[in-house]
């Protein structure tokens, strides 16, 4: 089974949350468009002022991703 690898994005203020959500429409955009297949694309709020948006892939497509999309963060998807 191949690993997963969370791409995550860090938003901060108080319009983090909102932007956060938009953020998410944007990484199924871009997987649609790319033909990319994901496990999932979801947003997390941390507290008022900080929230992550991020999308769950399989390791051999993380750096397509991560080229094209910049995010600020990875790790292992549980």
């Amino acid at each position: 089974m191949e690993r997963r690898i969370k791409l995550i994005w860090d938003f901060k203020g108080p319009d983090a949350l909102e932007t956060a959500k938009h953020h998410c429409i944007h990484l199924k955009e871009f997987s649609q468009l790319e033909n990319l297949s994901y496990h999932e694309v979801d947003h997390n709020q941390l507290n008022e002022m900080y929230t992550i948006a991020f999308i769950t892939v399989d390791e051999s497509n993380m750096k397509i991703f991560r080229d094209a999309l910049k995010p600020h963060r990875g790790e292992l998807a549980d």
